[in-house]
C-alpha cells in the first residue's frame, strides 16, 4: 500500500540524506492503517514536485514522545551528535498539540529511501 505525507525541509533533507531513519507522526487514523513493508511517498510542504519514496521497515507506539524519546535512538529521530543532548520530546509540541498526543498516542516509523 502506498501512503502520502508531507514534511518539512529539513526532516525532507535528513532523511533523502539518510541521517533521518525514523519519521514521528500522531498516532491517528490515517497512521493505524501503515503496515510493515507499505511505501511512503513525502512530499514537501512547500514544493509538491519534491518527493521521496520510502518503505516502511518498523513501526513502533508509545502513548507519548516523551515515551518514545526514551525508548528509540535520538539520532534516528533526525538529531545529530552535536545536539542529542539538547533533544527534548518537547520539540514535538511545535508539530502536535498535548490534546492532540493524549488523544491519539504517537507512532515512530522506521524508514529507508528507495527512490
Amino acid at each position: 500500500m502506498k501512503h502520502k505525507m508531507r514534511l518539512q525541509l529539513e526532516p525532507f533533507n535528513q532523511i533523502k540524506k539518510g541521517n533521518k531513519t525514523i519519521e514521528l507522526r500522531l498516532y491517528d487514523e490515517k497512521r493505524k492503517k501503515l503496515s510493515i513493508g507499505d511505501k511512503i511517498i513525502f512530499t514537501l510542504i512547500d514544493n509538491k514536485e519534491r518527493e521521496l519514496t520510502c518503505e516502511i521497515t518498523n513501526l513502533y507506539i508509545f502513548s507519548s514522545f516523551k515515551e518514545l524519546y526514551e525508548n528509540l535512538p535520538l539520532v534516528s529521530l533526525g538529531y545529530d551528535q552535536s545536539n542529542t543532548a539538547k533533544a527534548h520530546y518537547r520539540d514535538m509540541e511545535v508539530y502536535y498539540s498535548k490534546e492532540a498526543i493524549e488523544k491519539y498516542g504517537v507512532i515512530a516509523i522506521e524508514i529507508i529511501l528507495i527512490d
